[in-house]
């Protein structure tokens, strides 16, 4: 005897599509969305249509997040290679005939104008996983000396766009996965040690070393020019030193409690630049204050150690390579945009994840929570 099987309406079937999400994660991205939409609604409402292509950008991010979170991790592992090659070759693309704008040669032209940097953010991560998993149980130093160049290839093409800021970024999701795959610290530790050095030295000997005419090996001018001025902003405070000077004004104006929502009038009277984007956090602290702060870098820190909980729980090695790297990359775009506005690290144009105006980035920021929600996904379905 035959037996029917009725096929489940789609009432039915979309609870499955959202089964085994992180509900803690999904909080904290939330509760971020929703102070990055408070801040973008002051600081651009009188911006063009800032808000609103700020709206479209988070739910262009929460689409590609839920897309992204249905693809289990061993699919995600297949598209490790291709993905990697074909940013790779998109860099060599741009550094060729690149579309260059300010300065900096970091655009490509291919019907529409795409930054092929962006997608190294994810493919890094995704490259080293598949590379570590490939020899799991059978690690040599030389497995370490191949990771690192496959990482030096696309940092060096950015590099020389260039864009520090997102070289910064891809740096870190690569040596995160490096790292969490067994590299000793004690071989990172000299690198530390010798950075340390060059910034008491440079400290030391600031008016040296930051004199005009001076120029610097292996950096640019403007690279020079963004340490010096963040050494000592007032050398230049209405041109080079401007941005720094008035993002600390706008930290330290909005007191303990803040001026309130609306309220903050270095934001409304634009003495804050780029107020919608890399500087947004002066913004928020204005008009929240230190309590507002707290409050945010508790919600960073929160997506931080759930992220790793992911990374921890995840069953496979490429799973936790992957999931501990892409928790880094919130960390380090967190900590060096807030760092950058509040003058403790220099301006290297890093978006404060949720909060900043940027399309590419918001899409980045999608795809790396869907990723984290794959995994963690992919665990809680095989528990049940």
């Amino acid at each position: 005897m035959a037996t029917h099987f009725d096929k489940p309406s789609l009432w039915h079937r979309v609870p499955l599509w959202f089964r085994g999400f992180d509900g803690p994660l999904a909080f904290a991205v939330f509760m971020l969305a929703c102070a990055g939409l408070l801040t973008m609604y002051s600081s651009g409402y009188d911006h063009g249509t800032r808000f609103e292509d700020h709206v479209r950008n988070m739910l262009i991010a929460g689409v590609i997040l839920f897309i992204v979170a249905q693809i289990p991790p061993q699919r995600l592992m297949a598209l490790a290679v291709p993905l990697y090659v074909v940013g790779v070759t998109l860099l060599i693309a741009v550094a060729v005939f690149g579309v260059t704008k300010k300065g900096a040669r970091r655009w490509l032209n291919v019907g529409v104008t795409i930054q092929p940097s962006e997608i190294l953010k994810i493919a890094m991560p995704l490259m080293l996983a598949w590379w570590f998993q490939k020899r799991e149980g059978q690690l040599r130093p030389l497995d370490f000396l191949v990771a690192g160049a496959l990482l030096l290839v696309p940092i060096a093409l950015i590099v020389k766009q260039p864009d520090l800021g997102t070289a910064v970024l891809v740096l870190a999701a690569g040596m995160g996965v490096i790292f969490f795959a067994g590299l000793s610290w004690k071989l990172l530790l000299p690198p530390v040690l010798l950075g340390l050095l060059g910034v008491l030295l440079l400290v030391w000997y600031e008016p040296q070393v930051c004199a005009d005419g001076v120029r610097w090996p292996l950096m640019h001018d403007y690279q020079q020019q963004r340490i010096c001025t963040l050494m000592d902003p007032s050398r230049d405070p209405l041109g080079k030193g401007f941005h720094i000077i008035q993002g600390m004004i706008g930290i330290g104006s909005g007191g303990v409690l803040g001026k309130g929502f609306m309220q903050g009038t270095q934001t409304h009277l634009e003495f804050i630049p780029e107020r919608t984007t890399d500087f947004i956090f002066a913004s928020f602290s204005e008009e929240f204050g230190l309590v507002g702060n707290l409050l945010l870098i508790s919600g960073f820190i929160f997506l931080v150690l759930r992220g790793l909980a992911i990374a921890l729980e995840a069953p496979t090695l490429f799973s936790r390579l992957l999931a501990g790297s892409i928790t880094l990359i919130f960390f380090t775009y967190a900590f060096v945009n807030m760092g950058m506005v509040s003058g403790i690290l220099p301006v290297v144009g890093v978006p404060l994840p949720f909060i900043s105006y940027g399309g590419t980035a918001m899409v980045t920021l999608g795809m790396g929570l869907g990723i984290l929600m794959s995994i963690a996904r992919s665990k809680r379905l095989v528990q049940s």
